[in-house]
Order: structure tokens, then sequence, then C-alpha cells
């Protein structure tokens, strides 16, 4: 069901998205004017309705849509980059993340859906403005409750928790690798995001130097299929080279 408070977007006709918070009375929406809300408050997820002489539909965000609604401000990591990094820490309800470099919160957003209700994701971040805007768009989303973010920097100071993954997205993940001994537990899992090779590289022989295992640097390239009545070909545009991935486990120093 819709509730008074959910974050919500209408869908219309040509796949634009507006986006607005239910409640009681009329709200308004960037591009459709002043919209009663209340009517919506107690529909069925995917509810379609008539707004003057348009039709939409009201549908519950996933943690997709949210990585891409929110307001930008650095650079932020892909939905499919971000799948990766979630599906290869291999994070669970209930794990502890460290995440160093927050941006705007995207990835944050889907590392937080993976380890919720009873996980939580600590941010790491040295700049103080990306960390606030980091922390409105995450409150924006509901997900702030599982969730906290440090001003520090990862190279040198400690989360105060002993974590299950580390995620990194900063531009020298390798001079990190020595303080994560401090607090990733054995057989803890690191991910790094990186947009150069040379960096590539530098973080995989850190990890090497360091004896981890499991070591696997990739790169994630999508193309859309296009459906016409006449037949499928693939879109003329693709989501290609957006940053290296690199992963490893840390095992047991005994």
């Amino acid at each position: 069901m819709l509730l008074e408070g959910d974050l919500i977007y209408l869908l219309d006709s040509k796949g634009y998205r507006h986006w607005l918070t239910l409640g009681n009375g009329m709200v308004r929406v960037q591009g459709l004017g002043v919209v009663d809300s209340s009517k919506i408050i107690g529909q069925e997820d995917g509810y379609a309705l008539s707004i003057a002489g348009k039709t939409f539909t009201a549908l519950k965000p996933m943690i997709g849509d949210l990585m891409q609604s929110l307001e930008r401000g650095p650079q932020i990591i892909t939905p499919k980059d971000a799948a990766t990094i979630v599906f290869r820490l291999g994070l669970r309800a209930g794990e502890t993340v460290v995440e160093a470099g927050v941006g705007s919160g995207a990835l944050t957003m889907a590392l937080i859906n993976s380890v919720m209700p009873t996980g939580k994701v600590i941010s790491m971040e040295f700049r103080e403005e990306f960390a606030r805007g980091a922390e409105k768009n995450i409150k924006r989303a509901g997900l702030h409750e599982f969730w906290e973010v440090k001003i520090g920097d990862i190279r040198k100071d400690s989360p105060g928790v002993m974590a299950d993954a580390v995620s990194l997205d900063m531009p020298d993940p390798q001079l990190a690798l020595d303080n994560i001994e401090a607090f990733l537990r054995p057989g803890g899992r690191i991910s790094a995001y990186v947009p150069n090779t040379n960096q590539l590289a530098d973080v995989v022989h850190g990890l090497e130097d360091r004896n981890y295992i499991e070591i696997d640097a990739l790169e994630n390239i999508q193309r859309r299929m296009e459906v016409h009545p006449g037949g499928v070909r693939p879109s003329f545009e693709n989501l290609g080279h957006t940053g290296y991935l690199i992963f490893a486990r840390k095992p047991s120093r005994n």
C-alpha cells in the first residue's frame, strides 16, 4: 500500500518520473504543479490516476530508482556498478559495512539496503560538504536509521567498529589498506572503485603485498536492447566505461 510519508514517483506515458512525498492534502510536484496526494494514500503500489487529463502510475521506488533520483554533487557510482559491489561483497542483513568516500550517497543507499534492518553502514568522509549532501539524500530516501557518517580520513582514522566489509570510492585506495587492517575482520571483504587503470594496478599490488586472497578486478559494460515490431537490435548508445572494480578477501593473520 502507498502510505502517508512514503516517497513515491508518478510515472507518465513517456517514462518521466515526478517525485513527491505523500501527505494529507495538496503537494507541489515539480513539472506538474499542485497534486492532491491524499487521494493516493491507501492505494496499491502501481495505482493509476489522472491529473489534468493525463494518466500517471504511482509507484514506490526501488533502490536503483532512489540512486538515480538523488540530488547530485560528486559523480555517483551507477546502479550497474553498485549492484556488482553489493553482490561481490556478499552483503546480508545484520552486517556492518565501512564506506570511504560517501559522495552524493548513491552507493551508500545500495549498501544500506543490503544490510538493513539489523545491519549498519558507517561512511567516512573528510569533506564536510559531501557528508551533508549525502545525509540529505539518505534522509529523503528514509534510510538514515541504518547509517552513520563520520568526518575523517580512512587512511589514518578508525571508524570505531569491526567491519564485515569495506567499500572504497577514493582516488588512492591503496593508501588506506594498512589502516583497514585494524578494523576489517578476518574473512572480511573489500572493494575499491577507481576510474583509471594505473589506480587499479596500485590497489591490486597493494592487496597482493598484504596477502589478500581472491583478488579480482573487472569492468562493467551494459547495452540496452531496442525491441520494435519489425525486430530487435542493440541500442546505438551503451553504458560503457564508468570505473574499474577490485575485490578481495582478508585472510586470518594467525
